[in-house]
């Protein structure tokens, strides 16, 4: 049977209309890392909250320089200054402290001598009001809006909440996600091997892959290849996605799209025009998205990266589940491409990429060293060295 590849943007486009974000919940900041909000997060204060020194010094009145001025107390982080300053005094102050009230500027203590006990300025001295302050909401100020729903809560981002006064949020739960690895040739990794089997590298692999992203992954036994065993597998296991490895093409012993079917599932669509990965499938059993990427683990990586990924991210809450590509100067010429979109594994040389020689699906050293995935998009004419392409950077 002949089935029309579908592009990689649509097969994007279906498999992410699958998923709906997931139930919402409220977290401690310390465990949100890597999830996405489900509302805004919103400043509960301004920071800073008052007008601050960025620099050790002396808190001044810029109108009152060269001096003399009379020092009359200190201000630190922490420890801020009692009193206002007026005219012709100044206050010792350190970075982060508070500036005394009437005091506009700082200068800063390099620029500043002691001449018989009096504060005066002895170099080139702060050139107008208000320099070495930070003033009160110059990062953000109270009320407004910091995260936006469905932003990722980078290690950054799980900073800016906890300085707007957040403690709590509210994000999407983790998913779960389900691997099942098939095939009478796989035995564990470690486990004692004859010419006959292979370990199994692509679940672990699999499973590395997700360790950023706010999963909670089971890692199922290997199953042989019998249509019951696959079958009822599937049919059994709770989660938000199960993701298949291997069977997903047309041979006698390819058999997940007879176990979905079997199971009570469908098929949502099947082949790509994707090189490595063209027999990755998805389908649906009951709430359940499926996700049967190839068995070849370059294959099953790529895949991985092009469509679990952002599959994840969707459930999770995510506003841009796919990844942007970047832009990148090519040092190696590249020959014309055929209708499927490649993926070429390449690494940097001299601050441009290089696809690597060998691009077999089986290589995994070759995998192993590649800093990122050559776009080559459908019918791409030949390439030249200094040519720009796009890339999808890897961890």
């Amino acid at each position: 049977m002949m089935v029309a590849l579908l592009p990689v943007a649509d097969a994007q486009d279906q498999l992410l209309a699958l998923a709906s974000p997931v139930a919402s919940e409220s977290v401690d900041l310390r465990t949100a890392a890597g999830r996405w909000a489900s509302a805004d997060i919103v400043a509960q204060r301004s920071q800073p909250v008052t007008d601050l020194s960025a620099m050790d010094g002396y808190a001044i009145r810029f109108q009152d320089l060269p001096g003399p001025l009379t020092l009359i107390g200190e201000s630190a982080a922490g420890r801020p200054f009692a009193g206002t300053l007026s005219e012709s005094e100044t206050v010792r102050i350190f970075t982060g402290a508070a500036l005394p009230l009437g005091a506009d500027t700082v200068m800063v203590q390099e620029e500043a001598a002691l001449q018989d006990g009096r504060v005066v300025q002895a170099g080139a001295g702060p050139s107008a009001t208000g320099r070495n302050v930070r003033p009160r909401g110059l990062d953000f100020s109270a009320g407004q809006a910091l995260i936006a729903r469905g932003d990722r809560l980078t290690p950054a981002r799980i900073a800016l909440a906890a300085m707007g006064g957040q403690g709590m949020i509210t994000v999407n739960r983790r998913i779960r996600v389900a691997i099942v690895t098939t095939g009478d040739e796989l035995v564990p990794p470690g486990a004692p091997l004859t010419d006959a089997h292979l370990p199994e590298s692509n679940g672990v692999m699999l499973a590395a892959l997700l360790a950023d992203l706010p999963v909670d992954v089971d890692l199922t036994p290997i199953l042989p290849d019998r249509l019951d065993v696959i079958s009822a597998a599937l049919a059994h296991i709770q989660a938000d996605i199960i993701v298949t490895i291997g069977g997903a093409s047309v041979g006698d012993h390819d058999l997940i799209r007879p176990a979905i079917d079997a199971a009570g599932g469908s098929i949502n669509f099947w082949r790509i025009a994707l090189r490595p990965g063209k027999p990755m499938l998805t389908g649906m059993i009951g709430e359940t998205v499926i996700l049967g990427l190839p068995g070849n683990p370059v294959s099953a990586f790529v895949t991985a990266q092009l469509f679990l990924r952002p599959l994840i991210a969707a459930f999770g809450g995510a506003h841009t589940p796919v990844p942007e590509p970047i832009t990148a100067m090519l040092g190696e010429a590249l020959p014309a491409n055929d209708q499927r979109q490649d993926y070429l594994r390449g690494s940097w040389h001299e601050g441009k990429v290089v696809a690597a020689a060998k691009q077999d699906s089986s290589l995994l050293l070759t995998l192993s060293k590649a800093a990122c995935l050559i776009i080559r998009p459908p019918f791409a004419p030949a390439a030249v060295a200094g040519d720009s392409v796009s890339i999808l950077p890897l961890a």
